[in-house]
């Protein structure tokens, strides 16, 4: 399980989860975190969780530290079956020193033990465990992660670490160029549609939203296949989904039918939608990241949603549980069918539209389009 947020964390699966790791000495160390969190960190706390020789959680946390941020800790490391730590904190000593003998003292206390606590800072580290000039000198032991047998295995393996989190951030970046010029052409010509449909229907506007949620529905569905075949939406069906996902039974149907597999959808989606219509794709791109172990995307696709609607319900959902360090099991093992859906919400009427005509006369900041 990695974890990952700043300033608190989230849950997932290492990128080695399967086999063991052997870190034998703390350059080893240092140079599997960065594979293990998707980035090289700095300002940040780490946590690597073993048993047996095996990674079973990496828990990452952006330094300083809010206050009562560690309090999940103890819960999380019984939960995983954790009987070992490393604790890994980079940055100044003022500011992580504090903060490792805070974790040393939450690991003590759940009985499990410290093996290595580490700061590394500026090509340098030092061990909190160990005070022989010998091997752990004052001024501190160079290293070059990049160097490791560690760092080999893992480009073996194709794993890859980026420079730092603004890098994965730029992962789900909003497009720019021709790309957005397209989506905004595509975005307003589907509102365009939307508009003189909903004119059109006059004063049925319940037969309206069953009929028009009923398309979402089918939409959704064929979106998922055709990315599961390894194609991508056009345009003007990238942006019709768009506002689809906005009407809560279409987006939760989404929801109901998530995969590991389908975060490739909800990625292009939030880096290519309209920023009003992102929070629902970029809310499924972290449910999906964080089943399938990516909790760092998860964050960061949750902060994308909360900075456009900081009360989009979802987000705040799924952000809470990441950074209470919560299995993504506690809702897999939860989500309702569609049919359990339609029986708990029963038939589509026009109030379900409400939220989707009301982005319609919403205006998005502006994206760069070069």
């Amino acid at each position: 399980m990695t974890t990952n947020a700043s300033p608190s964390a989230s849950s997932a699966s290492p990128p080695f989860s399967g086999s063991c790791l052997t870190l034998t000495t703390p350059a080893d160390i240092l140079a599997a975190v960065p594979y293990l969190v998707g980035f090289h960190p700095s300002d940040s706390l780490v946590i690597i969780g073993l048993d047996r020789g095996q990674a079973k959680m990496v828990v990452r946390w952006g330094l300083p530290l809010p206050p009562d941020a560690l309090a999940p800790l103890p819960p999380l490391l019984d939960r995983e079956g954790v009987t070992q730590v490393v604790i890994i904190g980079y940055g100044a000593g003022d500011v992580v020193t504090p903060v490792v003998d805070e974790a040393r003292l939450l690991a003590a206390k759940a009985e499990v033990h410290v093996g290595e606590a580490l700061r590394a800072h500026e090509g340098r580290y030092w061990s909190y465990v160990c005070d022989l000039p010998a091997c752990c000198p004052a001024e501190g032991t160079p290293y070059d992660p990049s160097t490791s047998q560690i760092a080999a295995e893992a480009t073996v393996r194709g794993l890859v670490a980026l420079p730092d989190r603004e890098a994965l951030e730029r992962t789900v970046a909003p497009v720019t160029g021709p790309v957005r010029m397209a989506m905004r052409r595509a975005t307003a010509d589907a509102i365009a549609e939307l508009r003189s449909r909903l004119a059109a229907a006059g004063a049925d506007l319940d037969a309206f939203a069953r009929h028009y949620v009923a398309e979402g529905l089918a939409r959704v569905r064929s979106a998922l296949t055709t990315h599961a075949e390894g194609g991508r939406l056009r345009d003007e069906e990238a942006a019709r989904l768009g506002l689809d996902l906005a009407i809560t039974r279409v987006r939760d149907e989404a929801w109901t039918l998530m995969r590991d597999s389908h975060a490739s959808l909800w990625k292009d989606l939030t880096r290519r939608l309209e920023p009003r219509f992102i929070p629902p794709a970029a809310s499924l791109l972290a449910m999906a990241a964080w089943r399938a172990g990516n909790s760092v995307q998860a964050t960061i696709a949750l902060e994308r949603a909360l900075t456009i609607d900081p009360a989009y319900s979802m987000a705040n959902l799924l952000m809470h549980a990441v950074q209470n360090l919560l299995s993504p099991a506690i809702m897999r093992d939860r989500m309702p069918t569609p049919a359990e859906l339609d029986a708990a919400m029963g038939r589509a009427h026009a109030g379900w539209l409400l939220p989707l005509v009301n982005l319609l006369d919403e205006e998005d900041p502006t994206v760069p389009l070069e």
